[in-house]
């Protein structure tokens, strides 16, 4: 039983993203996370452990242990266009190549799921091997969408890009990058409106987003799952460790063998990879000005120069 009311805070990490990136809506969100969370620690007869911290950008995460004892995690989050999806998604891969879904309140962006090891991330791999587990991964998690659920579209994730760049004109990271941007979405624009194929897509998956398990190697976590063809996922994780490839030498050659060894080894077109990965860096970079990043920023958009 979850005995006496427990006190949840919401690390610093989330408060100052959400208001960073939600403004007067992540406020009131926030305002109302404590009672959220601990209705539902009640609900499903939840004991608390701890909570995580930094933990997630959007979500307050809270390690928990069921009423039969087995450890899960309570992952409350601001619900979004982007984030609205995740249950779907979860139940239907159902614990194949993601982490399982045990209970969910969709509705208050309230979920609980399997506990994995937070702390050995596919990160702390070498990174062949940890690019190798991933693009395995992916195969697992690249099925058919789920029949009758409304997700949304590359072409919907290429308008909020747009969007988000119509808002960050005005910054001097942002101008001086302009011609890049604009390429960037005109290549996604097109990219989107001629896929010949349609998957149910992770729409996050890199390093930082596949954790150990018990039940499996690796699996992945916060899918901000959408439809649309497997470059745009590989996009995601040709970006990941970014900071390491443009520090190396020949960054620019680099860069293109990375695409070259990551369309192989999933078979995709590799120019539709670049392109999708030009795309992915701009917008992790306007996503990084939001949040006062500007040095993460900067380097999404060189590594964007460099394809």
């Amino acid at each position: 039983m979850s005995g006496s009311a427990p006190t949840l805070t919401a690390p610093t990490w989330l408060t100052t993203t959400v208001t960073a990136t939600h403004g007067e809506k992540g406020r009131q969100w926030l305002a109302a996370l404590p009672a959220t969370a601990t209705s539902h620690l009640t609900r499903w007869n939840l004991t608390l452990e701890r909570t995580l911290d930094p933990g997630g950008s959007l979500s307050l995460i809270v390690y928990v242990h069921r009423d039969d004892l087995s450890p899960a995690v309570l992952k409350a989050g601001l619900v979004t266009p982007e984030t609205a999806h995740e249950h779907t998604a979860l139940t239907h891969w159902a614990g194949r190549g993601a982490v399982l879904l045990l209970d969910a309140d969709p509705a208050e962006g309230v979920l609980l799921l399997e506990r994995l090891h937070g702390s050995i991330p596919l990160r702390s791999l070498a990174e062949p091997k940890a690019m190798l587990e991933a693009t395995s991964l992916l195969h697992r998690l690249w099925v058919e969408p789920p029949a009758g659920a409304v997700l949304p579209t590359l072409a919907d994730r290429v308008a909020d890009t747009a969007a988000r760049l119509e808002g960050h004109r005005a910054h001097p990271v942002a101008a001086a990058a302009q011609p890049l941007a604009d390429e960037a979405l005109a290549t996604a624009e097109a990219l989107a409106g001629d896929a010949a194929e349609t998957f149910l897509l992770h729409g996050d998956f890199h390093h930082g987003n596949v954790l150990a398990a018990d039940r499996a190697p690796w699996l992945a976590i916060d899918p901000r799952p959408l439809t649309g063809e497997r470059a745009y996922d590989l996009a995601r994780l040709a970006l990941d460790r970014a900071d390491t490839l443009i520090g190396s030498p020949g960054a620019p050659a680099a860069v293109r063998r990375r695409l070259h060894q990551l369309a192989e080894a999933v078979d995709v077109d590799r120019d539709r990879l670049r392109g999708w990965t030009l795309f992915r860096a701009v917008d992790l970079a306007l996503r990084a000005l939001t949040t006062g990043r500007r040095e993460d920023a900067e380097l999404h958009l060189e590594f964007a120069g460099h394809l």
